[in-house]
């Protein structure tokens, strides 16, 4: 199911308009500058770790919401869900949104393998919560929050808060790089 998953998001994807890779040709696994055009165009960026997090709280929360589902089962929703995203964080609407009240002015949305490796980070995190149950899950999260806001002054919390209500003083704070 998961590799039907992935293919429609590709598919569609593919139907917006988003490259498969980086404009530059260049093939590298990471690129940890949030301000560079390369940013969300290779595999892996700071924005993985958020990834890593939704799968965290997909676990946590499908875990709550169908207790009694097998675990292959709920990693696979987690995976439909996130792929959801993925597809609607690359609409033109959401691109825009991004643009205009986030710090990622410059944000041309995802290449299909980063797209593709966010979904896999996703299921990453989902495992990681199902190894390390709750007390262990939320520290994780903690401790990726700060150190993203530490690192590239953006995480998961902010990404959504500035997505849903942006902050003039907070975007402010970000911009310093």
């Amino acid at each position: 199911m998961a590799m039907v998953v992935l293919a429609v998001q590709v598919l569609v994807l593919r139907l917006e308009g988003r490259i498969w890779w980086c404009a530059c040709g260049q093939w590298k696994i990471w690129d940890g500058d949030i301000w560079s055009a390369h940013n969300s165009q290779h595999w892996l960026d700071p924005y993985s770790f958020t990834h890593v997090l939704h799968g965290v709280l997909l676990c946590g929360v499908i875990a709550w919401l169908a207790p009694r589902w097998p675990a292959a089962w709920r990693l696979a929703v987690a995976v439909l869900l996130e792929a959801g995203w993925e597809v609607l964080e690359n609409s033109a609407f959401i691109i825009q949104r991004y643009r205009e009240a986030t710090i990622g002015q410059g944000y041309i949305g995802d290449s299909i393998a980063n797209s593709l490796a966010d979904v896999l980070c996703c299921a990453l995190g989902f495992l990681l919560a199902r190894r390390l149950g709750l007390k262990a899950s939320v520290v994780l999260f903690v401790v990726v929050e700060v150190a993203l806001a530490l690192a590239v002054r953006d995480n998961l919390s902010l990404n959504v808060l500035m997505l849903i209500h942006p902050i003039d003083a907070v975007k402010a704070w970000q911009m310093v790089h």
